[in-house]
């Protein structure tokens, strides 16, 4: 294998299964590998606001001078998006040298494309010099490979269902799985508001310094600004951060906290925080793109995720027609996300998505179906995205809001040619 591409697709036939969780195999090759870091590493655990609240950390540290290395998952459109060095994706052909290296000593140990591509990319940043390691966990925490590495600064965002069949049934076992990041003697930054007890258990009984949204830390605001305050810092008067959703003041809040309990080891300025969280970007976040009709993106892919963007779809104001372009993974969770936003839409494009797991498009129309309870309210059926999108802006008059949503794959799909070919497929403002 010499380009990236190639390393990926012998990856993803490399193991038996797509999902095998466990830490011996990936340690194994990790310790052949000498892998380890020289500077801070924070890991962030959650079902939901992971990848938010990493983006918030990299602009914020990067508006502090610090060289960061960001590894997030999974991509929208190209996987170099996985690792970020120094503010930028990584160049594939960096990539494809770290994937060489794993494999130059890897033997006849088998990694599924997950855990293969997790070695590649810790291999990638830990020869780049950084000042600063960011690690977003893949599922769950405890048998993550990312895990491999102690962190020694653990944020544990919204804890809810998903992934029920691998990390449990409830928010409980769930709330384990995740707290399974957590070090012995280290700060843990748990910014779900109402966590579950597993979690705060967990902490306390291995000895963790666990810092609590309420107690430790917390924030306040009005329509204009907000306020910050932790166990010895305060920030007031604060622009709110351009990633746009309600939700986003939980995340900031324990982006906030993380860095105030590192401050000794990566210092940052008041000026730092305000500028890095005005500037953060992290497209398929609520992502709004200009135009008419609206246009918004959002990888929401689970009960929790689609309330939250209910919620912010409602603060929007109103519109004439909303469109919804929904693709989703078969396992998910599907009827209380049809529930919750079933009564914002008013035209559903239904969409095939390119790999086993996806529900059928056909599938998603039958279900939504049986819980409908509309009937003003038409549906139809297309093979990818793109299409489905197209036949929505082709349906929908300048005044109207289109929402593509449901999965990583669906936002992926409509922006793989970039948001330019999207405006230039909006109507004409």
């Amino acid at each position: 294998m010499k380009t990236l591409q190639q390393w990926l697709d012998w990856c993803e036939q490399l193991h038996p299964v797509a999902i095998d969780m466990g830490l011996d195999r990936v340690k194994q090759v990790a310790e052949r590998m000498d892998l380890r870091f020289d500077c801070p590493v924070i890991t962030v655990a959650g079902t939901n606001g992971k990848g938010s609240t990493c983006a918030m950390l990299e602009a914020v540290l990067l508006q502090a001078g610090y060289r960061t290395g960001v590894y997030t998952s999974p991509h929208l459109v190209h996987f170099e998006e996985r690792c970020r060095l120094h503010g930028e994706s990584a160049q594939a052909s960096v990539l494809a040298d770290a994937f060489a290296a794993v494999e130059a000593v890897r033997g006849d140990v088998s990694l599924t494309y997950f855990e293969f591509s997790t070695l590649a990319i810790l291999h990638a940043m830990a020869g780049a010099a950084l000042d600063v390691v960011i690690l977003e966990v893949g599922m769950g925490g405890r048998l993550d490979a990312v895990n491999i590495v102690d962190a020694d600064c653990t944020i544990i965002t919204s804890v809810d269902i998903d992934h029920a069949a691998i990390l449990g049934p409830d928010r409980e076992t769930i709330g384990r799985e995740k707290a399974g990041v957590m070090r012995a003697g280290r700060p843990v930054i748990v910014s779900d508001p109402v966590p579950p007890r597993s979690v705060i258990g967990h902490g306390e009984a291995l000895g963790a310094d666990v810092w609590l949204f309420g107690r430790d830390f917390n924030y306040s605001g009005d329509k204009q600004q907000w306020a910050w305050a932790g166990r010895d810092r305060r920030y007031s008067g604060m622009a709110y951060p351009a990633l746009r959703g309600a939700n986003q003041l939980i995340n900031a809040s324990g982006v906030l906290a993380a860095l105030e309990a590192l401050r000794q080891r990566i210092p940052v300025t008041a000026q730092a925080v305000r500028n890095g969280l005005a500037m953060v970007e992290l497209p398929g976040r609520f992502q709004i793109v200009p135009g008419q009709p609206v246009l918004v993106l959002d990888v929401a892919h689970n009960p929790h995720s689609v309330a939250a963007l209910a919620v912010n779809l409602d603060a929007m104001g109103f519109y004439p027609t909303t469109h919804a372009v929904l693709g989703a993974m078969a396992d998910k969770d599907l009827l209380p996300m049809f529930q919750r936003v079933n009564p914002l839409v008013d035209r559903w494009y239904f969409t095939d998505l390119p790999l086993p797991r996806a529900a059928r498009a056909a599938d998603l129309q039958q279900m939504w179906q049986a819980q409908n309870q509309r009937g003003d309210v038409a549906s139809s059926l297309h093979a990818d995205p793109m299409q489905a999108l197209q036949a929505a802006i082709d349906a929908a008059d300048p005044a109207d809001r289109i929402i593509v949503f449901g999965s990583f794959y669906t936002v992926g799909g409509v922006l793989k040619d970039g948001i330019p070919r999207l405006q230039a497929k909006h109507l004409s403002p």
